[in-house]
C-alpha cells in the first residue's frame, strides 16, 4: 500500500475524533482544476468509493489520501508566445516592450493557455496511528511532505507535526553497518546502495544488485564517501531503501506478509490496511533502536 514513508510525530494534546476529523476533511474535498486553475489540493476517499468517507479508519488505524491536480504549461511555450507577441509590438509600433509589459504579456498568454493545458493527478496516503502519536506520509520527497503537513495543519485545528530524528545519523549507521558487514538485529543489507564524498567533488558511487560486503565499499566509505541510500530487509518481511534524511523509499511487502489473507474485493481494502500498518508498527520501533533511538521532541 505505502511505497515511501516520511515519518513524523504527533504532538501531545491533539484529541479529535474520527468524526470531527471527518468533517473537516469534508470542508476541503478535492476539487479539481477550473479552467484557469494551475494547482488544485484536496481530500479524496482513500477507498476509492465515490461519496464515501474521507478517513477510513481500519483495525483503529486512520487512513486519508491527498490528491494534487496541476496542469501542466511549459514555461518555454509561455516564452515563446511572448517573444512572439513582443515582435508585433515592435512591427506595429516601432517601439520595444519593456520588462513590465513583457512580464504582463505572459500573465495574461498563460491566463489564454490554461484551459489547454493537460492536467495530471497524484495522490499521497498518510497513515495516522493514534496510539503511538505516529503520521506517516507516502511521500516521495520532503517537498511534498511539507506541502502536506501545511495542509493537515491548517485542516485539523490542534494538530502540531515534527519529523521524527535519531539520535545516530542513518548515513553514520549505514556505514557501520556496511564496514562491519553486521547488519542490526532483524535487518539485512540488500544489493543496492549510494555513496556520496563530503568534500567539493561530490564524487557519487552507486551499487545496483550487487553485493555489499566488499573491500571496495569498505574502502569508499573509509575514503570519506558516506551512504546516502541503503536498501534493506526486515525480518525477510518488508523490504525498503533507508535514506540519510531518515525517508524509507521503494518499500515492499513480502509474500509472506499476505499468506493466508483473503482475497475477496470487499475486504481488499481492509485487509491490505491491517496487514500493512501492522507489518510497519512492529518494524519501524526496531528501525528506531537500529538508530539508536529517537530524539526527544523539541
Amino acid at each position: 500500500m505505502f511505497k515511501n514513508a516520511i515519518m513524523y510525530r504527533i504532538a501531545p494534546g491533539w484529541s479529535s475524533t474520527a468524526e470531527e476529523v471527518e468533517a473537516r476533511l469534508q470542508d476541503n474535498h478535492f476539487v479539481e482544476c477550473g479552467a484557469s486553475q494551475e494547482k488544485s489540493l484536496g481530500w479524496l476517499e482513500p477507498r476509492g468509493e465515490a461519496n464515501g468517507p474521507l478517513l477510513e479508519v481500519v483495525a483503529g488505524q486512520w487512513i486519508l489520501k491527498l490528491m494534487t491536480e496541476t496542469r501542466a504549461l511549459p514555461a518555454s511555450v509561455v516564452n515563446r508566445k511572448a517573444q512572439e507577441r513582443v515582435a508585433q509590438i515592435e512591427a506595429s509600433t516601432g517601439r520595444k516592450p519593456g520588462k513590465k509589459e513583457t512580464r504582463d504579456l505572459k500573465d495574461d498568454i498563460r491566463l489564454e493557455l490554461l484551459p489547454m493545458a493537460f492536467t495530471k493527478q497524484s495522490s499521497t496516503l498518510v497513515w495516522i496511528d493514534r496510539e503511538a502519536q505516529l503520521l506517516v506520509m507516502d511521500a516521495g520527497s520532503q517537498a511534498r511532505a511539507d506541502e502536506l503537513v501545511t495542509l493537515l495543519v491548517q485542516n485539523l485545528p490542534g494538530l502540531a507535526l515534527s519529523l521524527i530524528n535519531t539520535q545516530v545519523s542513518p548515513s553514520a549507521a549505514m556505514a557501520d553497518w556496511l564496514v562491519t558487514q553486521e547488519a542490526p538485529q532483524g535487518f539485512s543489507v540488500d544489493r543496492e546502495c549510494e555513496l556520496k564524498a563530503a568534500d567539493e567533488s561530490k564524487a557519487v558511487v552507486r551499487y545496483a544488485r550487487h553485493r555489499l560486503d566488499t573491500e571496495e565499499v569498505k574502502q569508499h566509505i573509509e575514503g570519506g564517501k558516506m551512504p546516502t541510500r541503503l536498501a534493506l530487509t526486515w525480518n525477510d518481511r518488508v523490504s525498503f531503501v533507508l535514506t540519510e534524511g531518515f525517508q524509507l523509499k521503494k518499500m515492499a511487502f513480502l509474500d509472506v506478509v499476505f499468506e493466508g489473507a483473503s482475497s475477496g474485493k470487499d475486504d481488499g481494502f481492509d485487509a491490505d490496511v491491517a496487514i500493512s500498518m501492522g507489518e510497519l508498527q512492529k518494524m519501524l520501533p526496531d528501525l528506531l533502536l537500529a538508530l539508536g533511538g529517537e530524539m526527544p521532541m523539541a
